[in-house]
């Protein structure tokens, strides 16, 4: 499955990714298409067996401030979006933290990783014995190998408690610690605290995954002990690198042999339109884990240019255009104008090299403007144009024989005369947009 993970209708930030038994889950925040607010009402728990990761499963909701026709509100103290959570087990039991916008936050239990979730209680405390105001903004859950419970959260500043292990909701008193993570004014920019924390225990190592003040990124902090003080590290992922980027939140999970980051993208020109995305990893034997790019690949090693290609997979995305929906059943990259830049890692285009060319399909939607796309590989190696004409269609091109694992780039081009008169009456149109592609042996 390549990315986003999900299909194409589905959004879901803010991904908490988590192993029980045989599959693995990923608990979110649930994003709303054409809306102007972050997250939902409600929330949806997505899975995968172990053996088969390009074959998701929804199992609906899980857990709702807001009723609906088929389910009833899960809480009474709140009307309010429910933001990101988080899900553990224990002793057989699996409990979901969640953020409620404005709210007290909340520890509901269910006997199914999936859920759905009954609501045990709001967090008990004494007031100065919680951060953030009592909200527990996106609270991330550590059950240590003690058993003893630790959640951590908040909101510019890095707070953490530890919960009582019998209730799962009883904030141990005197537990309270802040500026888990430096987020101090005088402290660098690009490892100061902002939101998102999302602990994991590797070996006898604490980490951290957050979002800092550069919020396009995903940073990681350690400790050797889970009440810190943890030690900015670095940052594993940024999701603005050439790509409309935005906030980010995720955090690492070993599947099989290999560790991966979930994160999340954004769509329609908006910072509230979301998808799951994923990224291999490595930890290194001094516990680094060095910076990835964002790819196309999801779960994949390598892509096939050879099977159509949706273009929405596009991993790099300059010159102002954008990932958009259409419908249920269609996403496309639109705003293709003078420059822009769509962008796909990695494709494995064989080793066979009897044939000196191949043919290049494109299908797009037409905005009645010529243009052409150059082709190239590894950024800035052109193998060919596709010319596009005026209207819809599938629009083809001879382009360069490649073998081997390339990335892959579409760079757009008015099709129109090079004069100043011209050139400024096209100033800024649109030349089409991409819907899919194929190569063609």
């Amino acid at each position: 499955m390549a990315n986003p993970i999900l299909p194409l209708w589905e959004y879901i930030p803010d991904g908490e990714p988590r192993q029980f038994g045989d599959r693995v889950y990923l608990y979110g925040s649930h994003d709303r298409y054409g809306c102007a607010d972050f997250c939902d009402y409600k929330l949806k728990v997505w899975s995968a067996p172990l053996s088969d990761l390009n074959h998701w499963t929804c199992h609906g909701h899980s857990f709702q401030t807001a009723p609906d026709t088929d389910h009833p509100a899960s809480v009474t103290h709140t009307d309010r979006e429910l933001y990101a959570p988080d899900v553990v087990e224990k002793d057989g039991k699996y409990y979901l933290f969640t953020y409620i916008l404005g709210s007290k936050g909340c520890v509901s239990v269910s006997d199914r990783p999936e859920g759905p979730f009954r609501l045990l209680s709001t967090y008990e405390y004494a007031p100065e014995d919680a951060g953030d105001d009592g909200i527990y903004n996106d609270p991330g859950v550590l059950v240590d190998d003690d058993g003893k419970v630790y959640v951590y959260y908040g909101f510019t500043e890095s707070c953490m408690n530890e919960l009582d292990p019998e209730t799962m909701y009883r904030v141990v008193p005197g537990s309270l610690k802040r500026h888990v993570i430096d987020d101090r004014e005088e402290a660098p920019e690009e490892s100061r605290f902002f939101e998102a924390s999302s602990p994991r225990k590797i070996g006898d190592t604490y980490y951290l995954i957050y979002s800092p003040r550069k919020g396009s990124r995903l940073a990681y902090a350690t400790s050797k002990s889970p009440r810190g003080p943890f030690t900015y590290r670095g940052y594993i992922i940024d999701n603005g690198v050439d790509y409309p980027g935005g906030n980010d939140h995720g955090s690492i999970c070993k599947i099989g042999d290999q560790w991966y980051i979930f994160y999340h993208r954004m769509t329609n020109r908006s910072i509230s339109s979301r998808r799951a995305c994923v990224e291999r990893i490595e930890i290194l034997p001094d516990g680094t884990i060095p910076a990835v790019e964002m790819t196309s690949l999801g779960f994949e090693e390598s892509l096939t240019p050879y099977e159509p290609v949706k273009a929405e997979i596009a991993c790099v995305l300059t010159g102002g255009c954008f990932v958009t929906e259409k419908d249920l059943f269609r996403r496309v990259v639109t705003q293709i104008t003078d420059g822009c830049v769509l962008g796909y890692k990695y494709f494995d285009f064989g080793e066979d090299d009897s044939t000196a060319t191949m043919e290049l399909a494109v299908k797009v939607v037409g905005m009645g403007c010529r243009g052409r796309l150059h082709v190239l590989i590894d950024e800035n190696r052109e193998i060919g144009t596709v010319e596009i004409g005026l209207g819809d269609g599938i629009y083809r091109g001879r382009v360069e024989k490649v073998t081997g694992r390339h990335s892959l780039f579409f760079r757009a081009e008015l099709g129109v005369p090079k004069n100043e008169w011209m050139s400024n009456f096209f100033e800024g149109r649109v030349i089409c947009e991409m819907e899919e592609f194929v190569f063609l042996k």
